[in-house]
């Protein structure tokens, strides 16, 4: 066998790690450019002002955008407050202001929350009772307290201060629903290590034995849907940048009396950041609030990321801890880019408005 010069072996080993380098360059080409939309977006209806709110709930989505106007110079908390309140009105699929979904006692409570993306001031309330106006509340507490979270019969109270309405929440439509649960023997409930079973029966319950306790994982069962799917979330962007955001909701149906979800805690339901932008969520808000995807959303956006990569990142986050989760979020960046990102449903419906769009817009994403 014919033996290769040292001088043969060098240009054999330079040429092999020329090749490599080169392997390597276009590799991570490849991984630059697969990646580049992740970081810098390909939504070519980017324009401010916008509107962005979950689900199909355009009446409220029109609502902001003309409190905003063509020119953008609204006030964004005016938008995100009417744009809400609107969908308080109309009950919005039920899910949305009173009536609707009624707790174990068959009353409707609701929760709001509305913030600042330039002052990051927030004003909120939980199980509000006997008020239909949750966001307008809310509103209120951000305005004219220095607190962030009012709640229950408390809430009530400063409510009526402020000149709103004392009014009973229930309807027909309520009535009826609660009464329907009862006579399915209170299926489905929130109670668990409590005898008698929950399972099979009404309570009133009392806490098993400590020995006895069979722990019940939220992680093994969902009782978020579609059509039990909680809450308007909202952000506004007027022109100039300037962000607001907001949610109402009444609820969890057949909620355990006084229940608050996601919906009024700040980085849960909603967050916004005059520097980054905004997100909301929707979905089960026991869980949510455990993991703040709105917030966990935005500082992914902070870090360079897509809204539709924030959202999907956020939502993978929860899915570590509770993989039959279903929800979604949606976020926008503060120079109007939107995305959004659904787990645990079919699809995902959310509505947009911008100049590009030419108003309103319904996306639907596959989940």
């Amino acid at each position: 066998k014919q033996s290769l010069s040292k001088s043969q072996r060098s240009t054999i080993y330079v040429t092999m790690e020329k090749c490599f380098i080169i392997i390597l360059l276009l590799g991570l080409v490849v991984i630059f450019f697969r990646l580049l939309p992740i970081f810098l977006g390909t939504n070519n209806d980017t324009s401010l002002p916008m509107v962005i709110n979950t689900w199909a709930f355009t009446n409220a989505t029109e609502k902001a955008w003309e409190v905003l106007g063509e020119a953008g110079t609204g006030s964004v908390l005016d938008a995100v407050e009417q744009g809400c309140s609107l969908c308080e009105r109309e009950q919005c699929d039920g899910t949305v202001g009173y009536g609707g979904r009624p707790d174990e006692n068959g009353e409707t409570t609701l929760d709001a929350m509305i913030m600042d993306g330039a002052t990051h001031d927030v004003g909120a309330v939980g199980a509000l009772r006997g008020i239909k106006d949750a966001i307008s509340v809310a509103r209120r507490v951000l305005e004219n307290t220095e607190h962030t979270l009012l709640v229950g019969s408390q809430a009530t109270q400063f409510a009526i201060s402020m000149g709103f309405k004392a009014e009973n929440l229930t309807t027909e439509s309520s009535i009826e629903k609660h009464q329907s649960w009862k006579e399915n023997d209170c299926q489905p409930n929130y109670w668990k290590n409590v005898t008698p079973d929950p399972s099979t029966s009404c309570g009133p319950y009392e806490p098993v034995q400590s020995e006895l306790k069979k722990r019940k994982s939220r992680s093994s069962e969902s009782r978020f849907d579609k059509l039990n799917h909680d809450t308007i979330g909202m952000i506004a962007i007027d022109g100039i940048g300037r962000i607001a955001g907001g949610t109402s909701t009444n609820g969890a149906i057949n909620k355990i009396p006084g229940r608050v979800g996601d919906s009024p805690i700040p980085g849960s339901g909603c967050y916004v950041d005059a520097k980054v932008g905004g997100a909301a969520a929707t979905g089960d808000g026991d869980v949510m609030m455990r993991l703040l995807p709105a917030l966990v959303a935005v500082n992914s956006m902070r870090a360079g990321m897509t809204p539709t990569f924030a959202a999907q990142q956020s939502l993978e986050r929860i899915l570590e801890y509770y993989p039959d989760f279903s929800g979604a979020v949606v976020a926008v960046a503060i120079d109007g880019r939107y995305g959004a990102a659904c787990r645990g449903f079919s699809s995902f419906s959310y509505s947009v408005a911008n100049d590009k769009l030419g108003g309103v817009k319904v996306i639907e994403i596959k989940c």
